[in-house]
């Protein structure tokens, strides 16, 4: 049967490859980019026409909008991807002066699924894009009051979205499942290129493991737990997340942060 499925960050990498994977499956897609320009162009190579939104994820306001503008077209929407995500950037510093890399890989998709569940049901899923690199959270640089290296700000990202898909997860018990997944380490994506300088290995390993994240039997049942594609399994992630203490003070510095900046 035919899903609805946003997907965040579709125009590179791992977003684009599932992408392509899920519109030759026949299902309906909304894909997100953030260059208007390399959106038409995906969407026009991928056929079936897609429906396509524009937003910098790095603005709240943008997210907003965005979240606005599929709910205006959309009362159901099965699957969002929140894979979207940075890592090195010149200036990391938003406009609001936090780090871009918790906006867009922490607290942007965190504002989108939070605006986006009144369209999904029980048997909908949010599938987050996690990562191999998870480092302790530290919560005054997720404020943007202290600078972070390019990766440890990119790992420290990467633990809170996975701490708070456990979180919303918990908060939701009769769905959608929400899910975060480690698509794998150094794929041949344009971030891993320029963040680590290496050619990287197949994104197909990636995009295939988002699409049985999506739409796989073996995922229904796996909300709030974490999949780590480099071993193949359901797996724990780093200790911080499985200490109801630090995942609270996280979601409450999370809200702060929004009600600051979002106000």
């Amino acid at each position: 049967m035919s899903k609805t499925i946003l997907i965040t960050g579709a125009t590179d990498g791992i977003g684009l490859e599932t992408a392509k994977k899920l519109a030759a499956e026949g299902h309906t897609l909304l894909l997100h980019g953030r260059n208007p320009q390399k959106l038409a162009a995906v969407a026009e190579e991928m056929g079936g026409d897609p429906e396509t939104y524009v937003a910098d994820l790095a603005d709240f306001g943008a997210v907003e909008t965005l979240a606005e503008s599929v709910v205006a077209k959309h009362d159901r929407l099965d699957i969002l991807i929140n894979n979207a995500g940075v890592l090195k950037l010149a200036d990391p510093i938003t406009a609001s002066g936090l780090d871009a890399r918790f906006v867009v890989n922490t607290l942007a998709p965190y504002l989108l699924t939070r605006r986006l569940l009144p369209l999904m049901d029980g048997s909908g899923r949010v599938v987050n894009l996690s990562s191999a690199a998870q480092a302790p959270v530290d919560l005054d640089a997720l404020a943007g009051k202290r600078r972070l290296s390019d990766m440890d700000a990119y790992s420290q990202s990467k633990l809170a979205i996975t701490m708070w898909s456990q979180a919303m997860a918990a908060a939701n018990p009769d769905g959608p499942a929400i899910i975060a997944v480690n698509p794998g380490s150094l794929l041949a994506s344009k971030m891993v290129k320029e963040g680590f300088g290496v050619a990287g290995n197949d994104l197909g390993i990636g995009a295939d493991i988002l699409v049985r994240a999506a739409l796989s039997d073996d995922f229904a049942e796996a909300s709030g737990q974490y999949f780590d594609n480099d071993s193949g399994r359901f797996a724990n992630p780093h200790s911080d997340a499985l200490d109801p203490r630090k995942v609270d003070a996280l979601m409450r510095a999370m809200e702060a942060v929004l009600k600051e900046t979002t106000a």
